[in-house]
């Protein structure tokens, strides 16, 4: 049976769930659950796949902020709820949502899009790529020991109440618009995240925030954390659940983790979806109390206006380099030339060029005119010094330099020219 894609009505958001929670193999209440978003939410925002009033696909995204190298911050779409049920696969409605949604958030603005993937191979047919990597980092407490170099600053508990949720927020936007791949958050969110507002899918979260005071007594830094309680022949074996952290300095970045594990009754703190390169373990006198688990992507990403993602961001150098972007179709890339920069420096520029439509065949040169195209002058004087042994024949690909002829980046700086390549 046929199906169509579009936006829905809030009086659809129950069944959307219903669908949703079948292909997640989760049974909350759907109903519960559509009374508290349909508020939140925006529905030109939210698709459904429909086979005839059944909904059998589901996505949705919010608007949202990525912070990208050189404290940029980037409009973006956050994608969440990708969904079809299991009786629909392999009909093209996945296919069908995620263009639908990439192709309104490109007419919204949005530079990028951004998504966790449950599943690694699902989301890169679609232009997505694992950007943001993430770990989980154990801390055995018994073992952890920060030496203090500096008098300590001041450590206070707050209670979950809306002063401490402005401020910890203050806090974040802080420190996520000097940290690459951090995003802004929905003001409900907040809410749900320090249990000022009850939710029916999941449990209401209950745990303890701490605030770091400089020594004017300003708030620089907190930690949110729960604890799950374990005891072991009558000995305290609690782990400490670091819910997030987020500091605007070292030292309140070493305070809140000396907090943490000189907990008393605690044997173990837990983080998840922290970043593989934390400087945790070089705090430590012995590193070896800190270790490294379930390290792989986190979030992926989508450039969906390469030009403009590409010059926002800075670069660790100055450099040059060629690109082709390749959007849908194979035939008709765009390449473009990225004059990459510093932070400080000059902002990076990018050129583009749409390149020819007739692909570039790995084949002899004869193979160009039959194809009706025309060989661009450098590749040609290249296969004049090329060996007599052709390369072996591959399928015709837009991404391929021409025969013999060298990554177009190489050709540029060896000429010395500073305009693009002339291969397609």
């Amino acid at each position: 049976m046929p199906f169509h894609v579009r936006t829905i009505d809030p009086a659809e958001t129950a069944a959307w769930f219903e669908s949703v929670m079948t292909a997640f193999l989760d049974r909350s209440d759907a109903a519960a659950i559509a009374a508290e978003v349909v508020p939140l939410w925006d529905y030109r925002r939210v698709w459904a796949a429909f086979e005839g009033d059944t909904i059998v696909g589901t996505t949705r995204s919010w608007a949202t902020e990525l912070t990208v190298p050189g404290a940029v911050q980037l409009p973006g779409s956050a994608i969440a709820g990708v969904t079809v049920r299991p009786i629909h696969r392999r009909q093209g409605i996945l296919s069908r949502l995620m263009t639908t949604e990439l192709d309104a958030a490109r007419d919204r603005g949005d530079a990028v899009a951004m998504l966790y993937a449950s599943e690694y191979p699902i989301y890169g047919r679609f232009g997505f790529g694992p950007a943001v990597p993430t770990a989980t980092w154990t801390v055995s407490a018994a073992d952890a020991l920060l030496p203090v170099s500096a008098p300590p600053g001041i450590i206070t508990f707050e209670p979950p109440s809306i002063a401490t949720r402005d401020e910890v927020r203050r806090i974040f936007h802080a420190a996520r618009a000097r940290q690459p791949g951090e995003i802004w958050r929905r003001e409900f969110t907040w809410d749900q995240d320090l249990g000022l507002r009850t939710t029916a899918w999941g449990p209401t979260w209950k745990g303890f925030v701490a605030l770091h005071r400089d020594p004017t007594w300003a708030p620089d830094g907190y930690v949110r954390y729960h604890v799950d309680d374990k005891w072991e022949q009558r000995q305290p074996r609690n782990v400490l659940q670091v819910d997030e952290l987020h500091a605007l300095s070292d030292e309140a970045y070493a305070d809140l983790w000396r907090f943490l594990a000189q907990m008393d009754l605690v044997a173990t703190v837990r983080a998840e979806r922290r970043s593989p390169a934390e400087r945790l373990p070089w705090l430590l006198t012995n590193a070896r109390a800190a270790q490294m688990s379930e390290s792989g992507d986190g979030m992926w990403l989508r450039l969906l206006d390469v030009p403009r993602a590409l010059e926002a961001r800075s670069y660790d150098r100055t450099a040059s380099l060629v690109l082709d972007v390749v959007e849908g179709v194979v035939e008709s890339p765009t390449r473009l030339l990225l004059e990459a920069r510093p932070m400080g420096r000059p902002a990076s520029r990018l050129r583009a060029r749409r390149t020819s439509p007739c692909p570039c065949p790995r084949s002899r040169p004869p193979t160009w005119a039959a194809r009706g195209c025309a060989m661009p002058s450098w590749c040609t004087a290249r296969t004049s010094t090329a060996p007599a042994r052709s390369p072996r024949p591959m399928p015709c690909s837009a991404l391929r330099t021409c025969p013999g002829a060298p990554p177009a980046s190489r050709a540029r700086r060896r000429s010395g020219r500073t305009a693009l390549p002339d291969c397609p």
